[in-house]
């Protein structure tokens, strides 16, 4: 199985943990999940298409806002948010 590489922003990823409570290393995990819903963000793709990524990480739905660059996974944002939530259950059918 081929490696996925993601990447951060260490300043983000201290102001993500304290203001949604996750770090971007538990939030990579969202990416593992084997029932991951991917999602183009249309509301901020102005500069670079972005992404979202909801999935499962332990027992909580995690969303993470994502993008590509130089082949990596770069991860902008994440937390535990409601509406990511309501996707993924409504799509996986929970």
């Amino acid at each position: 199985m081929k490696k996925t590489n993601f990447e951060w922003d260490k300043v983000k990823n201290i102001q993500n943990q304290n203001k949604h409570k996750i770090s971007f290393d538990v939030a990579q995990y969202a990416f593992a999940d084997t029932k991951r819903i991917i999602a183009k963000d249309i509301e901020h793709s102005a500069d670079e298409e972005r992404y979202y990524c909801f999935g499962k990480v332990a027992t909580e739905i995690v969303t993470v806002r994502f993008t590509y660059r130089k082949q990596k996974i770069r991860i902008i944002g994440a937390g535990y948010w409601r509406k990511g939530k309501r996707i993924y259950e409504k799509e996986n059918k929970i």
